[in-house]
């Protein structure tokens, strides 16, 4: 108990302030015994989980911390994770769970899910199902919703002159198309409404068997530059909606399937299939890559870029016949939510391909324009008008190195604002200290080769 108690100090997540965003929960909020009631099975993944049919029979399920899921009924084990703090996924007895977190428009009510979806290991099973936690002690508080500016974005120089001054370590630059964008658009960039955490976990602790894994690894390595092959698909621009969560997925599966095959699959996902048609996500609101790169991927399969093009609004899904390629065993680095550590995201990153990370956005990462990022916190505050708060902005990392003449440690990372930001599109930033959370929650998932 004295465990729990540290970690959720540790992985509290403080309520969210905007109404349309799934709920903020918490370990504590979470482990204890649940009643899942679940409808008649036998649907295929087309099943539309708004409105539950009749209750067809009732499991009782142990959610002991931090994984380990029990059937009350029979004893048997299996497994669970939190979903990030928006809900939790649960696989016992061949069976997957999935809800997010019931909420209302000022607080969450961590003891309830939403609706939800079951189906069998396979996915050819599907039923829904409500939980709700037996003996569950209070909710969690939310705070009322806070309006969001539709005023244009300007670009502050001297707290850009301010960055520079301040450190060596990296450059901001002037981005003149930030002025075309509203204060909202430019936080979808950052990620999104839906995507925002107030904190994150921070990173496991090292095993000594997995410090000896890392400590032969390469002291740098890149898969832009394998044997002088390149593995990762280009960059590319979201624009104005918060979709870094399928770019940041998408690219992860993209890149692990041209390793798979040696590069004769090159293909290009479809960020907009995602963005209109996946129920595990909010549109251009945002998302998280377990959900993404992980569930929807083996649940329904992703679809070519060709098939169904971005254009980067919400819309409705747009069904189509094209082929869907999927991906399976999907993970969070470290095994659960808040197993992840530095050590753990390198020996994956080496091992099997890039991960999709998410980190805490500052308003001073807009201006980055090279080096190894670091948030600079200015002594004298921000000036200016600053609503955005911290966001969740999903990216995947690419590899990592140090610099020769300094020795600073950093993550290559891509991101989804174009080839023209950053270093052609991508961006460097520290390593081993959990730079803005980028060490506190990787994301791994296998594609299956088409």
């Amino acid at each position: 108990m004295a465990i729990l108690k540290f970690v959720s100090i540790i992985l509290a997540l403080l309520p969210v302030v905007l109404c349309d965003t799934p709920a903020n929960c918490t370990f504590e909020d979470v482990v204890g015994q649940w009643e899942f009631r679940v409808s008649a099975g036998g649907e295929d993944n087309t099943l539309n989980c708004t409105k539950p049919g009749p209750v067809d029979h009732v499991i009782h399920i142990d959610l002991k911390f931090p994984d380990v899921a029990i059937d009350l009924t029979s004893g048997h084990k299996g497994f669970w994770t939190m979903v990030y703090n928006q809900g939790f996924e649960v696989v016992l007895n061949e069976k997957k769970y999935f809800a997010f977190s019931q909420y209302t428009d000022v607080k969450s009510i961590c003891d309830q899910t939403r609706p939800g979806w079951s189906h069998n290991t396979v996915g050819t099973d599907w039923a829904c199902y409500v939980g709700s936690k037996i003996h569950a002690e209070k909710s969690s508080p939310g705070k009322p919703t806070k309006d969001l500016s539709q005023q244009l974005f300007k670009t502050d120089f001297a707290f850009i002159e301010k960055i520079n001054t301040a450190q060596n370590s990296w450059k901001a630059g002037v981005y003149p198309e930030y002025e075309k964008m509203t204060i909202e658009e430019m936080l979808r960039r950052r990620g999104g409404r839906a995507s925002k955490l107030a904190m994150k976990p921070r990173p496991a602790p090292v095993t000594e068997e997995i410090r000896k894994v890392a400590s032969n690894l390469p002291s740098s390595f890149d898969w832009r530059n394998v044997n002088g092959q390149n593995f990762v698909t280009p960059v590319r621009d979201q624009g104005a909606c918060g979709s870094c969560y399928a770019f940041g997925s998408l690219g992860m599966i993209e890149a692990r399937l041209r390793i798979a095959t040696n590069n004769t699959k090159t293909t290009i996902l479809s960020t907009q299939d995602i963005v209109s048609c996946s129920e595990y996500s909010q549109g251009c609101e945002g998302g998280f890559p377990y959900l993404i790169a992980g569930k929807y991927a083996e649940d329904f399969g992703l679809t070519e870029e060709s098939c169904y093009p971005y254009h980067g609004q919400d819309s409705t899904c747009k069904k189509n016949s094209c082929k869907r390629i999927y991906a399976t065993n999907y993970a969070y680095v470290g095994g659960f939510y808040g197993g992840c550590n530095e050590e753990l995201m390198r020996i994956e990153l080496v091992k099997n391909g890039p991960v999709s990370v998410s980190f805490e956005v500052y308003n001073d990462f807009e201006s980055y324009s090279g080096g190894i990022y670091h948030h600079v916190a200015l002594e004298d505050g921000v000036p200016g008008f600053d609503p955005f708060e911290l966001t969740n902005h999903a990216v995947l990392v690419v590899g990592y190195g140090a610099d020769p003449k300094t020795g600073e440690k950093f993550w290559t990372v891509k991101n989804s604002w174009g080839e023209s930001w950053g270093e052609d599109g991508f961006f460097r930033i520290r390593r081993g200290t959990d730079e803005c959370s980028i060490e506190s929650i990787a994301v791994k998932s296998f594609p299956i080769s088409p």
